[in-house]
């Protein structure tokens, strides 16, 4: 998938190559990377396409075509959806060095429950940042329910309503110069398993260890400062605006 995702892959195709049916290897599949086949396509085909849009020039609807999709329509709300700006908005304000104030998703008028919990990172010699939110689906997409902002590793607190939840942290590098591309990658990233929450239960506490990324791993949809601006923290930049993720 991570080299042929412009393609028109079918189930069928993926599966041959692992000589597996396509039963058992969506099973397997699901059992490795926490959801299927055809949603972690999706991802790296909008994940390529963030790229994309900060390092080259292409119009959303030629870059739309590059990653897979035939219909300019169905990618860009897609697009929207799981990074919560269209093509050319996440194009006009990461190229300004800003990231939009998109805040967390809404609780619908749901009780909330704090969920505890904590995040080990190893010592990386450098200055990081850490993103710890709760996710509807495995999938870093969207506007996470709840989160906090770290410096380090550390103790964090999510206000969740009721329901079924997936705690997501990436661990992003705050430095004071502009990164080049090929470092605008999560230096670490960490997942907890499915968390259900329920009011009036005690929710154990979440322990969560930083580690590096594996082709396994489902890339990160949602924007976030450090990652998805060239002009990150640049001296004499527009400064980055980082996302009220926690509601403040």
């Amino acid at each position: 998938m991570w080299d042929r995702y412009e393609e028109p892959l079918s189930l069928d195709e993926i599966a041959n190559t692992a000589i597996l049916s396509k039963f058992y290897f969506s099973r397997v599949f699901r059992n490795l990377t926490g959801t299927s086949p055809g949603r972690f396509l999706s991802a790296v085909r909008l994940h390529q396409a963030k790229t994309m849009l900060l390092e080259t020039d292409l119009s959303v609807t030629e870059i739309s075509y590059r990653v897979g999709y035939n219909s300019l329509g169905t990618f860009t709300s897609r697009f929207t959806r799981s990074v919560s700006l269209s093509p050319a908005r996440y194009r006009a304000l990461a190229r300004a060095g800003l990231t939009e104030r998109t805040g967390t998703a809404h609780a619908d008028g749901r009780r909330t429950c704090a969920v505890h919990g904590s995040i080990r990172s190893p010592e990386l010699g450098r200055p990081v940042r850490i993103y710890v939110g709760a996710f509807r689906e495995p999938i870093v997409q969207g506007r996470p329910v709840a989160c906090e902002i770290l410096d380090g590793s550390g103790p964090f607190t999510l206000c969740v309503p009721e329901g079924v939840w997936f705690i997501r942290a990436a661990v992003v590098a705050a430095s004071d110069f502009p990164a080049p591309p090929w470092e605008r990658r999560p230096l670490l990233v960490a997942s907890g398993p499915e968390l259900t929450v329920r009011h009036g239960h005690e929710n154990p506490p979440v322990r969560l260890a930083a580690r590096q990324l594996t082709a396994l791993d489902l890339p990160i949809l949602l924007a976030l400062p450090g990652l998805d601006s060239p002009q990150r923290f640049a001296p004499d930049a527009v400064p980055v605006r980082v996302p009220s993720l926690t509601g403040t």
